[in-house]
């Protein structure tokens, strides 16, 4: 059993200074955790990121191989401390490590879980799975294949007998969450466990976000469906909330404060706070297996247990479907989304997704996205914004009824 000391009153003087210090900065405008756009500006030039980003925008981005080449990693394989050993992949881990400490090295960000408002600390907690036989620490972020890792976590708990049982994934039961204990287990914790994270392009995962939780799951047409329609359709009252469009989800979550937001589209810097908890490891969905095998390697786990395959049945997010998506939806409302969510661009290495006119247009004269305004394919009977709108963001409708011409299927993950 692992010594528990008792919490460090110094620990409480300094986060209260540290709170202290926040509001100071933020007198009259709030409590200010974030540093300004033009610092933020110097820091992304600094740490080369500026570069990525305007790739990003003035040409097409090719992601990073889903999966490594056969034979480039094995279960017990290469890499050393740092992670898995290639050449891009380090760099990327070089970026991000360098822009990580340039934004939380400033002053008036969080340096623990103690610095943080209540309400911070809260979400971080609860996000925080712990392994005390393993003694690692997973921040898990919704969308970014999380449903698997908690399935892992509960196999080497002894809860499940494998990682390929067919069952309904309970996202509470047999996990234990760090916000579950005392502030002196969690400062031992946080400091000597083995602490990783798993990121997904933002707009990515948005997207996966919205088609999921829109497009099949009563749950979220419910609670949010309804609401969203109500709110930024005309005469949206009689919704059922299984046909909110991508622009009216937008709008709403730039309407929406980040701190409310449902875990499913809330920022990962907001859940997981990489400034107030230092992660020794940080793995890209685009490189799902060859990171997810690093870190059970490094956490050394037992050789038997490996990451779970895709199921056959689930479609990812392409790249086409995205582009699809994003060519469709107002270029006003994007840029302002993307100011939301810029922390989880920069820090994580993600360049600001292509959407420049003569992207867009190349795209649409390749074919790829040729489908008339406001007919969604004859496929829809009822009366809805998709038919007979004057708008041409027709794809901004429902994932359910409007679906492109190469069948875009819905994202599970």
């Amino acid at each position: 059993m692992f010594p528990r000391p008792p919490f460090p009153a110094e620990g409480r003087r300094a986060g209260a200074a540290g709170r202290s210090r926040a509001r100071a900065r933020g007198a009259g405008g709030g409590t200010v955790l974030l540093p300004s756009m033009l610092m933020f500006g110097v820091i992304l030039a600094s740490s080369g990121l500026l570069l990525m980003i305007e790739k990003g925008i003035l040409a097409e981005v090719k992601p990073l191989p889903l999966h490594p080449a056969a034979g480039e990693l094995s279960r017990r394989g290469g890499g050393g401390e740092g992670g898995p050993g290639d050449l891009e992949s380090e760099v990327l881990r070089d970026i991000r490590n360098r822009t990580i400490r340039a934004v939380c090295g400033q002053p008036a960000m969080p340096r623990s879980v103690w610095e943080l408002p209540a309400g911070q600390r809260r979400t971080v907690l609860r996000h925080l799975l712990v392994s005390d036989k393993y003694r690692f620490l997973y921040c898990y972020v919704p969308k970014v294949a999380c449903s698997n890792w908690k399935r892992i976590l509960k196999v080497l708990d002894g809860a499940l007998e494998s990682v390929d049982v067919k069952l309904k994934m309970d996202h509470k039961s047999d996990l234990v969450f760090l916000g579950d204990m005392r502030p002196d287990e969690i400062s031992y914790r946080l400091k000597n466990y083995y602490k990783f994270i798993f990121v997904r392009n933002p707009v990515e995962r948005l997207l996966s976000a919205y088609r999921n939780k829109f497009g099949e799951i009563k749950e979220y047409q419910q609670k949010y469906g309804v609401e969203i329609v109500r709110r930024y359709r005309k005469n949206g009252g009689s919704s059922a909330g299984d046909d909110v469009t991508f622009s009216e989800f937008l709008r709403y979550l730039l309407d929406e404060e980040v701190e409310r937001m449902n875990e499913h589209w809330m920022p990962i810097y907001n859940l997981c706070q990489p400034c107030a908890v230092r992660y020794d490891f940080i793995g890209s969905y685009e490189r799902l297996n060859a990171d997810a095998d690093y870190v059970l390697e490094r956490v050394q786990s037992p050789s038997f247990i490996r990451f779970p395959e895709r199921q056959s049945w689930y479609k990812p997010v392409t790249a086409e479907t995205l582009h699809y998506y994003l060519c469709n939806t107002q270029r006003r409302l994007l840029k302002e989304l993307l100011q939301k969510y810029i922390l989880d661009f920069s820090l994580f290495a993600y360049p600001l997704p292509n959407i420049t006119s003569e992207f867009c247009r190349h795209n649409t004269d390749s074919g790829k996205t040729k489908t008339q305004p406001g007919s969604c394919d004859g496929k829809h009977q009822n009366p809805h914004p998709c038919q007979g709108s004057s708008q041409p963001l027709w794809v901004s409708v429902c994932p359910r009824a409007c679906k492109p011409p190469w069948k875009i299927t819905f994202s599970m993950f």
